[in-house]
C-alpha cells in the first residue's frame, strides 16, 4: 500500500498549530528555509531527513511542507514512513500560506536559494552565448553548449559544479554575528 499525505488548507493548518495540536515540518534545505518559512516550523531538510529528530509530542499531527507542495508530494512515502498514524501536507506549501495572509518569517538579506542562483546564472550564460554568437562570432555559441552540457550532467548525476561554485561565493558565506 502506498503511503499518502492528507492535504490541508493553510487556514486548517494555522488552526491546528494555534491549538497546539500539530507540528509543521519544513523539508526544504537550510538556504531555502533561511530566506522564508512559516513561523514556528521545524526545519528538517530532506537531504538529512532520516537522521533528523522530528520532536513530536503524543497526540500531535505532523504536517509537512515545502515551498509549493511539489517536493513534499514527490516524497510522501518517505515522509509518511516517519510518522505513526496519519501524516499531512500543507496544500500549496509556504507560498499558499503566505498568499492566505498567514505569518511568515522572511529574511530578504539572506541569499537566494542556490538552485535559483544556478537557474539565473545558467540562463544568463546561455543568453550571453547566443547573443554573442549572433552578433560577434559563432564561436560564442560554445558557451551556451557548455552550459547546456553542464546542466545535463547535473541532472543525470546529481552533481552540479555551478552550484558548488556559487555556494562558496562571498554572498553565500554565513554572516558573522
Amino acid at each position: 500500500m502506498t503511503a499518502a499525505l492528507v492535504p490541508l488548507k493553510p487556514q486548517d493548518v494555522a488552526a491546528r498549530l494555534k491549538a497546539g495540536r500539530a507540528v509543521l515540518v519544513d523539508i526544504r534545505e537550510p538556504d531555502e528555509f533561511a530566506r522564508r518559512h512559516v513561523k514556528g516550523a521545524l526545519p528538517r531538510p530532506l537531504s538529512a531527513f532520516e537522521a533528523a529528530r522530528l520532536k513530536i509530542e503524543a497526540g500531535q499531527d505532523v504536517i509537512f511542507t515545502c515551498r509549493t507542495g511539489m517536493r513534499t508530494a514527490a516524497n510522501c512515502e518517505r515522509l509518511a514512513a516517519r510518522v505513526d498514524g496519519p501524516a499531512y501536507v500543507l496544500e500549496g506549501g509556504v507560498d499558499a500560506w503566505a498568499q492566505a495572509g498567514l505569518p511568515v518569517a522572511e529574511d530578504r538579506k539572506a541569499p537566494l536559494e542556490i538552485m535559483r542562483q544556478v537557474q539565473i546564472a545558467a540562463g544568463s550564460l546561455v543568453l550571453l552565448g547566443v547573443a554573442l554568437g549572433l552578433m560577434v562570432h559563432p564561436g560564442f555559441f560554445a558557451l551556451a553548449a557548455f552550459v547546456g552540457a553542464g546542466l545535463t550532467v547535473a541532472g543525470a548525476t546529481g552533481f552540479c559544479g555551478m552550484a558548488r561554485l556559487l555556494a562558496i561565493a562571498p554572498w553565500n558565506r554565513p554572516r558573522s554575528a
